[in-house]
């Protein structure tokens, strides 16, 4: 899962927590580089995540893959030659703990390094606190747009792409097929939501430019639990195909609401949804998931470097579960801001920065880039369910079967 469900609303309300933030951290009071004294000390990692509250289930998987690279990195001598340890703090989905949580881990903890929260929502204040205090902020999860237009300098997004370029890859898939393949018509529910939504509106806008005629657009709020209205408009004008800005249980909803229509369009596309793994086959029926497209920023089969020993250490370490996107994410998000502070040779805020923006980093996610405004230059992944299980079918380099399938079957 990519973003967990917030109102857009709630989100601009979050530049006002934002404001506050700048006035609550204090700066002038950091070093730029530790002292030699230092050398004997762990190197603390100050970190917020959402444990409680609405997004605690990719908050918790955000540090669990925080933990895994914290033993990987350890295990191989630590960083800099001292190891790390990460000081991680519950901001309860909430945005002002988040502000006063990473002001603490600034001012009063006095933590060496940080790394990002989950979701725009709390990412945005958190950001931020970290910028106002002159300190390299990794972020696993925060791709709304207004994230990056704030003038940050020390903001970096660890994912491949912001929101608005997740859905290139599918566009880019869609032009490939032959133009008696192509859908002619399309429907756009979205909820509205910071991240979902504007993936629907740049998949929507490029479609069109294509010749793709819109025949429904709708944006539904985040509560919604009854897709009955929704799903018998799109039926009625049986558009080819249906791209739908889902977080998890809207996703769920609308699959169950059209096959209760028993209307299957020939392609079905949703944003964060169908990366929810088991719990997404089971909401739909597994014998429903077959040929529905996401994007996605990570997979478990990856020939990535470290990916193997990520997924293994994982498993062994977590009861055997699979890891989830918001672990991976979180993993290479560490990774980013590791390679920073090891080609820097210190822990210089202002170096690690500069680095990082002249750089490709290699990560799990594969290589990760960046703008001056902290947004990535990459390209999510294109998943597609196939007999039962995630898999990637574009790029051709990351590809785990060889095609996609097309049309979608109808629903079992």
């Amino acid at each position: 899962m990519i973003e967990k469900s917030v109102p857009r609303r709630s989100f601009l309300a979050a530049s006002l927590v934002a404001t506050l933030s700048m006035g609550l951290a204090a700066c002038g009071d950091r070093p730029s580089e530790k002292a030699a004294a230092d050398t004997d000390k762990p190197i603390v990692i100050g970190i917020s995540l959402p444990l409680t509250g609405d997004f605690s289930q990719p908050g918790t998987e955000a540090k669990r893959g925080y933990e895994v690279w914290a033993d990987h990195i350890n295990a191989a001598g630590g960083l800099l030659g001292r190891q790390v340890q990460l000081k991680i703090v519950d901001d309860a989905s909430n945005q002002d703990t988040v502000v006063s949580d990473y002001t603490k881990l600034i001012t009063q903890d006095k933590v060496d390094l940080l790394l990002g929260t989950f979701s725009s929502l709390l990412n945005f204040p958190a950001s931020a606190v970290a910028e106002k205090n002159g300190m390299v902020f990794v972020e696993p999860a925060g791709g709304a747009p207004n994230m990056f237009t704030r003038g940050f300098k020390f903001l970096f997004f660890a994912q491949p792409a912001t929101a608005p370029h997740q859905a290139d890859v599918f566009v880019e898939w869609i032009k490939s097929l032959p133009e008696d393949q192509k859908p002619k018509t399309a429907a756009y529910p979205s909820q509205d939501d910071p991240f979902a939504a504007p993936v629907i509106e740049s998949m929507q806008k490029q479609l069109e430019a294509l010749g793709v005629q819109t025949v429904f657009s709708s944006v539904y709020p985040p509560d919604t639990t009854n897709f009955q209205s929704i799903a018998s408009q799109m039926a009625a004008k049986k558009p080819d195909l249906i791209a739908q800005g889902a977080v998890f249980e809207d996703g769920v909803g609308l699959v169950r609401s059209l096959k209760q229509l028993d209307y299957s369009p020939k392609i079905l596309f949703q944003t964060s949804a169908p990366s929810n793994a088991g719990q997404y086959s089971t909401g739909v029926g597994v014998e429903n998931t077959e040929g529905i497209f996401y994007t996605v920023s990570w997979h478990q089969d990856a020939k990535t470097p470290k990916n193997p020993e990520f997924v293994a250490t994982y498993k062994q370490k977590y009861q055997n579960a699979d890891p989830a996107e918001d672990a991976a994410d979180a993993y290479a998000a560490a990774e980013v801001l590791a390679s920073g502070v090891t080609a820097v040779g210190a822990i210089d805020q202002v170096k690690i920065r500069d680095w990082l923006k002249s750089n490709t980093v290699p990560s799990i996610l594969g290589p990760l880039a960046w703008e001056d405004t902290g947004e990535p230059k990459g390209k999510f992944l294109l998943g597609q369910w196939q007999s039962g299980k995630a898999q990637v079918v574009a790029p051709a380099e990351a590809a785990t079967v060889p095609t996609a399938i097309h049309p979608k079957p109808d629903w079992k």
